[in-house]
C-alpha cells in the first residue's frame, strides 16, 4: 500500500510529457516498461545491448479491460481487479530484478473509461505505480519509434491496432510524421450492431477519413499489435513458412486475402488449434482481418512487414540518446554479444579485415551482414562440437535480432555454419535455405570457409599477421604470412585453403613475406 499523494495530472501528450530522461548505454542495460492495454496489461524488462532490446523478462496478462467500454463506459470490472493483481506483481518482480522505476503507459481503454484516473489511483494507493495515460496521437508516435528502433531510416505507414483503438504514423527518413487514431479496435468492433456489413461500412468510412488527413501512403506497411502477429502466425501456417520468426515477416495483399478466406471458411476451433493462438487472442482476428483488409484497399501499400517491435520498444527509444539511436541495432548486438560470449573479444574485427578481400564489389547490406558474422563467429563455442555448427544456425535465425531481414537472418545462419562445419546440412536446413538465392548462398559459403580459415590464424588486433589475396582475373587465392607466423601453417590450415579456394572456384597457395 503506498501512502503518498497521488496526482490527477497523468496525461503523457505532445504537450504534457513525462521527464524520461535520456540514458546513456550503461544505464539502459535495464529498462522496464508496464503496458496497460485495452485487451492485455504486459511488462518487458529491457537488457543487454542499449540499441537492440534483449527481453530478459516478458509477461502478459489478457485482462480485456477495454471488454464492453461502449456500452457501459467504465473498465470491465473483473479486468480491472485482474490488472492491479498483475501490476502489483510486476512491482515485486522489478524489485527482485533491481530495477528502481518501471516506466507505466496506459492506452485507449483508459483514457477513454469514465473510471480511467480512479483505475490510476487505484494503482498506485495499492502498488505505488505511476501510470501515464497517452492520448491516441502520442501512441502513434511512440509505436512508431518501436519500428524506428528495428528499422532505423526507415520508411512507410506504421498500423498500431490495440483491443479498443488504431493508430496510424508515417515515417520517413527515420522521423515520425503525421499521426491519427482512431475507434478500429477490435474490442470496439465487436459492439457495432448490423453484423459485417455494418462493421464494414463504419471501417470503411473511418479509414477513408484518415487517410485524408494523412495523404497518399503507398510505401512499406508496417503492423504492430497481437492481433496482427496472430494473424501473421495463420498466414505462416497456411503456408508452411519454414522460419517461424513473426518479426520482420513479409506479406503482400495476395497473401493476406487468402489468409482471411482461411479464417472466414474454417471453424474458429480448429483454425485455433491448429495456430497455437490462444482463444481470447483468437477471438479478435476475424475483426483485424476486416480492418486489414480495407486498409489494402484505401492506402495500397507496395508490401507489409509484421513488427514485433511497438509502443514498449518505443518508450525504450525515448529514453536513448541520439548517439545511441543513430547507431546499427544489429551490429550493436552482435557486439554485446562478442563481449559476453567469445573465447576472444575483439576478434571479429581482425576476422572482418581478414575475409574483406574476397568481397571486393560488396553491397553496403552485404558489407554488414559480414561484420556481423565476422563478430558472432565464436560465441557458440561452449555447444557440443557434434552440434555447435547447428547451434550457430538456429541462434542466428532464431534470436532476437533487430534489423535483419529473414532472408538475412538465413544468411547469417548459413555462413555461421560452414565457419563451424566444411559441409552445409542440406537436407535439415534446405527449407530455410530456400529463401536465399544462389549467389547468397555461394556467398555465405565464402564467408563461412574464410572465417573458418581465419580462426585458425588465431588472429587478432594483437595477434599474428595473416591475410588473404584474391586475384579473380588469374583466380588464385593466396594466404600471405609473415616470417614470425609461419609456424601456423599446417595441414588442417591447408585444407581449409583449399576448401576455400574451391568454394570460389579458383587455386590456393600460400606465400611467407
Amino acid at each position: 500500500m503506498n501512502t503518498g499523494s497521488f496526482s490527477t495530472d497523468l496525461h503523457w501528450d505532445p504537450y504534457h510529457r513525462p521527464n524520461l530522461p535520456q540514458f546513456d548505454e550503461k544505464r539502459l542495460s535495464r529498462v522496464g516498461v508496464i503496458d496497460v492495454g485495452s485487451n492485455s496489461v504486459r511488462l518487458v524488462v529491457f537488457d543487454g545491448a542499449a540499441r537492440s532490446p534483449a527481453y530478459f523478462y516478458n509477461e502478459k496478462i489478457m485482462c480485456a479491460l477495454g471488454s464492453n467500454l461502449s456500452t457501459t463506459g467504465i473498465l470491465n470490472p473483473e479486468g480491472r481487479m485482474r490488472a492491479i493483481s498483475a501490476i502489483r506483481r510486476f512491482k515485486y518482480l522489478a524489485k527482485a530484478m533491481g530495477i528502481p522505476e518501471l516506466t507505466a503507459v496506459a492506452t485507449a481503454a483508459v483514457r477513454e473509461a469514465e473510471d480511467g484516473v480512479d483505475f490510476c489511483k487505484q494503482v498506485y494507493e495499492t502498488t505505488g505505480q505511476k501510470i501515464w495515460i497517452i492520448d491516441g496521437r502520442e501512441e502513434a508516435r511512440l509505436s512508431a519509434q518501436g519500428i524506428l528502433l528495428g528499422w532505423p531510416g526507415s520508411y512507410g505507414l506504421v498500423c498500431d491496432l490495440g483491443g479498443s483503438s488504431m493508430e496510424l504514423a508515417e515515417i520517413n527518413n527515420g522521423e515520425v510524421g503525421r499521426r491519427v487514431t482512431s475507434r478500429l479496435g477490435p474490442l470496439k468492433l465487436m459492439e457495432i450492431k448490423g453484423g459485417r456489413a455494418a462493421r464494414v461500412k463504419f471501417i470503411r468510412a473511418t479509414l477513408e477519413k484518415l487517410a485524408s488527413e494523412l495523404g497518399p501512403q503507398h510505401n512499406r506497411l508496417f503492423l504492430v499489435g497481437g492481433s496482427w502477429r496472430a494473424m501473421a502466425r495463420i498466414d505462416m501456417m497456411r503456408t508452411n513458412y519454414p522460419l517461424l520468426v513473426l518479426h520482420e515477416y513479409r506479406m503482400d495483399a495476395n497473401s493476406v486475402n487468402k489468409t482471411l478466406d482461411l479464417i472466414k471458411n474454417n471453424s474458429g476451433s480448429k483454425l485455433q488449434h491448429v495456430s497455437g493462438l490462444s482463444e481470447a487472442r483468437f477471438s479478435l482476428v476475424p475483426y483485424a482481418g476486416e480492418v486489414l483488409e480495407v486498409i489494402l484497399e484505401v492506402f495500397e501499400p507496395k508490401d507489409i512487414a509484421l513488427s514485433s517491435y511497438g509502443l514498449r520498444e518505443g518508450i525504450l527509444y525515448e529514453q536513448m540518446s541520439d548517439d545511441i539511436r543513430l547507431r546499427d541495432p544489429l551490429i550493436e548486438a552482435c557486439k554485446v554479444s562478442e563481449k559476453s560470449d567469445a573465447r576472444v573479444p575483439g576478434m571479429g574485427k581482425s576476422l572482418n579485415k581478414f575475409v574483406a578481400p574476397l568481397f571486393p564489389n560488396a553491397s553496403m547490406d552485404l558489407l554488414r551482414l559480414i561484420k556481423a558474422a565476422c563478430m558472432l563467429h565464436d560465441v557458440s563455442w561452449r555447444a557440443h562440437p557434434d552440434y555447435r555448427a547447428e547451434v550457430c544456425f538456429d541462434n542466428a535465425t532464431r534470436t532476437n535480432l533487430g534489423g535483419l531481414k529473414h532472408s538475412e537472418r538465413v544468411f547469417l545462419g548459413l555462413a555461421l555454419m560452414q565457419r563451424h562445419k566444411n559441409n552445409r546440412d542440406t537436407e535439415t536446413f534446405a527449407p530455410l535455405i530456400a529463401l536465399l538465392d544462389q549467389d547468397e548462398i555461394k556467398n555465405a559459403g565464402i564467408l563461412g570457409k574464410a572465417m573458418r580459415l581465419g580462426a585458425m590464424m588465431w588472429i587478432s588486433e594483437k595477434g599474428q599477421d595473416t591475410k588473404l589475396k584474391w586475384d579473380p582475373q588469374s583466380s588464385k587465392l593466396t594466404l600471405r604470412m609473415t616470417k614470425s607466423s609461419e609456424g601456423l601453417f599446417g595441414e588442417v590450415v591447408a585444407a581449409r585453403l583449399d576448401s576455400l579456394a574451391a568454394t570460389l572456384g579458383c587455386s590456393a597457395d600460400h606465400e611467407i613475406d
